[in-house]
C-alpha cells in the first residue's frame, strides 16, 4: 500500500469516525442524565440533513442549517414529551423498545415527507471535484469541515457540562437523580435538556456529513448502530472515550477496505461490538455501572 493511498483510508477513516463519535456523544448525553439509550439517535442526524435540505430552496444554506438545528431540536423535546416523561420507573428493556419504535416511527414520517430518493446539501467551500493536496494524497475541502466542526462540538460540549450551572445540573443528575431531586433540581426539565441538546448535535452532525455521504431517509439506521458500538467501545458515559472509539471504528474500517469487499464493512462493526460485550462490557473507558446500565 503506497504513502498517499494510506493517507487517503486514514482521513476516510477520521472523517467517518468523528462522525461515529458526535452520535455516541448523543446517546452518552442522553445515558448519562436518564439511563436510556436512545435508539433514535440516528434519525436526529437524519432529520437534521434532510430538513436542511428543504429549508435550502428557500435560504442561504449557513440559515437553513441554523433552523434544521432548532427544528430537530424542538423534535427532540418532542419526543421526550410525548414519549418519555409520562412513564414512572420504566425496566431498561422497555424504554429500548420505545425508542427503536420511536425510531421506526420517525423513518415513516421522512418518507411519507421526502419520499425515497437521496438528496444532498452543496459543499460547503468548493464541490465535488476540489480537493486539497496532504502528502501526495487529495482530500476533499469537506473532510476539513466535518472534522473541524466535530471538533468544535466535542470542545464546547466539554466546557458546557464543566463550565456552566445547567451543564453542572445535568451532569449532577447523571450520578444521582434522587439526590440532584433534593437538591431542587427540575430533573424532568434536565431529561428534556438531553433530549434537546442531544437533537441539536446530532442535526448539525447531519448537515455537515451531507455532502460526502448524502442523506435519505433511512439513513438514521446505520448510524444509531455505528454510534452504539461507538458508545459501548469507548465506555457509556464517557464522551472522550467515544472521541477515541469512533476514530478508532472509523480508521478499522477504511483500511478494511483493502482486506475485504465493502458490502461486508457494516458486519466489522457488529463483530467489533459482540467482541466488547463478551470481553469489556463497560468498554474502554467506562465503568461496571454502566455496563449494566443505570434505572431511569
Amino acid at each position: 500500500m503506497t504513502l498517499e493511498l494510506s493517507i487517503q483510508y486514514l482521513m476516510a477513516g477520521i472523517t467517518y469516525g468523528s462522525i461515529y463519535a458526535i452520535v455516541a456523544i448523543g446517546f452518552n448525553i442522553i445515558y448519562n442524565t436518564t439511563g436510556i439509550i436512545n435508539f433514535a439517535q440516528g434519525e436526529f442526524v437524519m432529520f437534521g440533513g434532510m430538513i436542511a435540505i428543504t429549508l435550502l430552496n428557500f435560504m442561504p444554506l449557513p440559515l437553513a442549517i441554523f433552523l434544521a438545528v432548532v427544528i430537530t431540536m424542538f423534535i427532540g423535546a418532542l419526543i421526550e414529551i410525548c414519549f418519555i416523561r409520562w412513564l414512572k420507573s420504566p425496566s431498561v428493556l422497555r424504554m429500548i423498545i420505545i425508542t427503536i419504535g420511536i425510531s421506526i416511527l420517525s423513518r415513516e414520517v421522512a418518507v411519507h415527507i421526502w419520499g425515497e430518493s437521496i438528496r444532498s446539501l452543496p459543499y460547503f467551500v468548493g464541490n465535488e471535484i476540489t480537493s486539497i493536496p496532504i502528502l501526495g494524497a487529495r482530500i476533499s475541502p469537506q473532510v476539513m469541515w466535518v472534522v473541524l466542526v466535530s471538533a468544535l462540538m466535542v470542545v464546547c460540549l466539554g466546557l458546557f457540562f464543566k463550565t456552566t450551572s445547567v451543564g453542572r445540573e445535568m451532569r449532577a443528575c447523571a450520578s444521582n437523580r434522587k439526590a440532584a431531586t433534593l437538591c431542587g433540581i427540575n430533573t424532568r426539565n434536565m431529561v428534556t435538556l438531553s433530549f434537546v441538546l442531544s437533537a441539536g448535535i446530532g442535526a448539525l452532525a447531519g448537515c455537515i456529513m451531507s455532502p460526502i455521504t448524502y442523506s435519505q431517509y433511512d439513513m438514521g439506521t446505520g448510524l444509531a448502530i455505528k454510534g452504539f458500538t461507538v458508545a459501548i467501545l469507548g465506555g457509556l458515559g464517557s464522551s472522550g472515550g467515544a472521541v477515541v472509539a469512533g476514530l478508532l471504528l472509523g480508521v478499522i474500517e477504511a483500511f478494511s477496505v483493502s482486506v475485504v469487499p465493502l458490502a461486508f464493512q457494516d458486519a466489522i462493526s457488529i463483530a467489533i461490538l459482540l467482541g466488547i460485550l463478551f470481553i469489556r462490557p463497560q468498554g474502554l473507558f467506562g465503568s461496571k455501572e454502566a455496563a449494566g446500565l443505570k434505572e431511569y
